[in-house]
């Protein structure tokens, strides 16, 4: 009876609590901060979606599942969702096909690596309202340098209002969002690069392996671990991406570049609809998780065949 008691003493919450507290006392201040900035929103916006708020009123009506409803009948819903998709799927492998193959051959360069690396991360430390500025001006029908040079090379023909035009105007987006952007990949490529197995390398080169097969076969599935950590923060950003798009065209023209964030900021901010706009947050954290959860779902399964 006494040892079961001391056991049962030893499994006592107190207990676990006196043996780890030097642990909690370091984890609480990093918990206190969690709790403060992301959880507490995070539990506030599962309310609000519960509730039709206009954002100022004292009252707030609770409706239920009444917003998650009207999200499925909500047309330009389905239609943000779409063009959120052919973000993920351009933006997320575009800059990666840009990316690796350069950081590969910036990688065997001996001299001036760190000035071409520096060169092309600095678009990436401007902001993306920075960057739809600049690219605001290079697609002006009027003085952008994008019609000039299709002018001055004889292909005038191709110059447009590229975002006044409903055909073009997203994907004139995703350039300038990948221009931004595919300079984080370079590095976080040449980074990985450095712990590559070089004897791998030196044998299949003996073996008779050429440049692409070298690629393919040697270095890519040395790179798997920082591939997935690019791939996945890519399909996270391509559900929030935002203000990029904000800047250079607020989700027009005629709802052709309009994601999830942007139809979400109109309603929340512009049409006062706190309790449907932050339905539509809800939406997009879902999204990104499932998302995530997937992909690394899939990478660890084949990790293990």
């Amino acid at each position: 009876m006494v040892a079961v008691a001391h056991r049962a003493g030893r499994s006592s919450p107190r207990h676990w609590i006196n043996r780890h507290k030097a642990g909690l006392l370091f984890v609480l201040p990093a918990f206190i901060i969690y709790a403060i900035f992301f959880l507490k929103p995070f539990l506030a916006s599962i309310y609000y979606s519960l509730t039709s708020w206009n954002g100022y009123d004292p009252v707030k009506k609770f409706v239920g599942l009444a917003n998650y409803e009207q999200l499925f009948h909500d047309p330009l819903v389905w239609l943000s969702l779409g063009h959120n998709l052919i973000w993920i799927a351009i933006g997320t492998f575009a800059p990666i096909i840009v990316a690796l193959p350069l950081a590969v051959m910036l990688t065997n360069i001996k001299r001036g690596r760190l000035l071409f690396q520096t060169a092309y991360f600095l678009p990436y430390v401007l902001s993306g309202v920075m960057i739809g500025v600049i690219w605001g001006w290079i697609y002006n029908p009027v003085f952008g340098v994008l019609n000039f040079i299709l002018h001055a090379v004889g292909l005038g023909s191709l110059a447009t209002g590229w975002l006044g035009n409903p055909d073009v105007a997203l994907y004139a987006v995703l350039v300038a969002a990948i221009w931004g952007y595919f300079g984080f990949c370079v590095v976080i490529f040449m980074a990985g690069l450095q712990n590559i197995n070089l004897e791998l390398i030196e044998a299949a080169r003996i073996d008779g392996a050429n440049s692409v097969q070298v690629f393919m076969k040697i270095i890519i599935p040395q790179l798997r671990n920082v591939l997935s950590v690019v791939i996945v923060y890519n399909l996270i950003g391509g559900f929030n991406v935002f203000d990029i798009i904000r800047v250079m065209t607020a989700g027009g023209p005629a709802n052709q570049t309009e994601v999830i964030a942007t139809y979400n900021y109109n309603v929340s901010f512009e049409q006062n609809n706190i309790g449907y706009g932050t339905t539509l947050s809800m939406v997009m954290t879902i999204l990104s998780l499932v998302a995530s959860y997937f992909y690394i779902t899939l990478r660890d399964k084949q990790e293990r065949e």
